[in-house]
């Protein structure tokens, strides 16, 4: 089983990988469809369905499939190109796509929420359409988003396209038991093979320049949200305030009169600066998804900031560590909320940030595996219920608690010799379980949970 450290962690703009990146992403794989058809197109139509239609004006989904349509794409997005193409479309009706004729859309009449029907392979599904010049469809896609920014077709997904292994690597672990044996058998860390595996597909220096372009822009994005304060967008009025957090933090420096457990809240910080901006449709990385992005970099931060002998050679050990964590979980269960609910999504990065912490600072394979199950065990049934379908309450906050228990879960872990009661598989499989036993209402539906017990306007 191998995914790549570049599929779990992507450079795109938020607010949601599943429901922002991924329908960006499916438009430009059906604009490459429309290309290499023979056909002559006018025209083009569009249909969202489950949680993309239920909470998909909060995720800007229908924004970003008309943009993905308009030739868009998350890893060099340009958001004042995107808003001049916006206000054109919406006096013209008409955009060309590099490569095509002018073709009509109305994102009035030819954007749909269809909140009736469902599509049956995954909860965000989505149905693109090119139509001739009578307005008959004469090519249609349907796609489905399945977390992270990954998108399949519908055909894809009956093939088991979602969980193809591609070609061999040194160290195919398929799960952690498997990781720990190899780990042991070999010698190497999980992020030497994680390292091996990624050289296997590509060269040392796209590896090298990969992963500190990754830490880049997390950093950079940490750094833009402790910067700006305002009102986020969407109707909720929710106020930033990690600014307002980090510049009271960066007073009381040197004052010996702060309490221990004041590092929470510079985990914290770190983690909501993130998501703040990840809520303004700023640029930001899935980890592994756009509603989870800020914990892993906050951790890393804490790390870098806070934690003495820290250095910045050992972030590419961390992101490797935690990619091969993410792997496991998407590769046996899900990082999709819509699927499994947030259990999925800050869980996972929860358990991604725990082993990368550990793994950096001295943790054997064995102290890894179990700072993850630690941090995604005290997740589990997490639902995912955003008011008004914005990524905003109670996502902004839950990444910062997420980072704490992060930490803690490594700390614990490290504390230990390895040995623990419940495997990082079991733990796993139960949030696979418990995703499929939760109701539809509380995986980003936006129909329950908090979503509907908190004023939402």
């Amino acid at each position: 089983m191998f995914l790549s450290v570049f599929d779990m962690f992507k450079v795109g703009i938020g607010p949601s990988s599943s429901h922002t990146m991924g329908p960006m992403v499916a438009a430009a794989r059906f604009l490459d469809m429309m290309r290499a058809s023979p056909f002559e197109f006018h025209g083009l139509r569009a249909s969202l369905h489950g949680s993309l239609a239920f909470t998909g004006v909060g995720h800007a989904t229908d924004r970003a499939t008309i943009l993905g349509l308009g030739g868009f794409v998350p890893d060099t997005y340009d958001d004042e190109k995107a808003e001049v193409f916006l206000a054109e479309l919406a006096k013209t009706h008409s955009l060309q796509p590099e490569g095509l004729p002018p073709l009509h859309f109305n994102p009035k009449s030819d954007m749909v929420f269809d909140y009736d029907h469902a599509l049956e392979g995954h909860a965000n599904g989505m149905i693109l359409m090119a139509t001739d010049a009578q307005g008959d469809v004469i090519l249609r896609q349907v796609f489905y988003s399945i977390g992270g920014g990954f998108v399949v077709t519908e055909e894809e997904l009956a093939q088991g396209k979602d969980t193809d292994e591609g070609a061999p690597v040194p160290y195919p672990f398929k799960s952690a038991n498997e990781m720990l044996a190899m780990a042991k058998s070999s010698g190497k860390s999980i992020a030497q093979m994680k390292r091996a595996n990624e050289l296997a597909r590509g060269c040392p220096e796209s590896l090298s320049k990969g992963t500190a372009r990754i830490w880049q822009v997390m950093n950079d994005c940490i750094n833009r949200g402790l910067e700006r304060d305002g009102i986020l967008p969407g109707g909720l009025f929710v106020r930033r305030r990690a600014k307002a957090i980090h510049d009271s933090l960066q007073a009381e420096r040197g004052m010996n009169q702060s309490p221990p457990h004041t590092i929470n809240d510079w985990m914290s910080v770190y983690a909501m600066a993130v998501n703040e901006e990840n809520a303004a449709g700023g640029q930001v990385v899935t980890a592994p998804t756009n509603g989870a992005a800020g914990t892993l970099p906050a951790v890393i931060r804490y790390y870098l900031d806070h934690v003495p002998g820290a250095s910045e050679t050992h972030v590419e050990d961390f992101l490797l560590t935690a990619a091969a964590i993410a792997g496991l979980v998407k590769f046996n269960a899900s990082i999709s909320g819509a699927e499994a609910g947030c259990q999925a999504e800050v869980g996972s990065a929860a358990a991604m940030s725990a082993a990368g912490l550990c793994a950096v600072m001295g943790g054997t394979p064995e102290q890894v595996e179990n700072a993850a199950e630690i941090a995604l065990e005290h997740h589990l049934g997490m639902t995912c219920d955003p008011v008004k379908g914005l990524v905003q309450v109670p996502c902004i906050e839950r990444n910062g608690l997420a980072a704490i228990k992060a930490v803690s879960a490594a700390s614990l872990a490290l504390r230990g010799d390895g040995q623990h009661f419940v495997p990082l598989d079991a733990c796993i499989e139960t949030m696979r379980q418990t995703g499929a036993d939760m109701h539809e209402k509380y995986k980003e539906t936006s129909l329950g949970g908090l979503a509907v017990n908190v004023p939402n306007c």
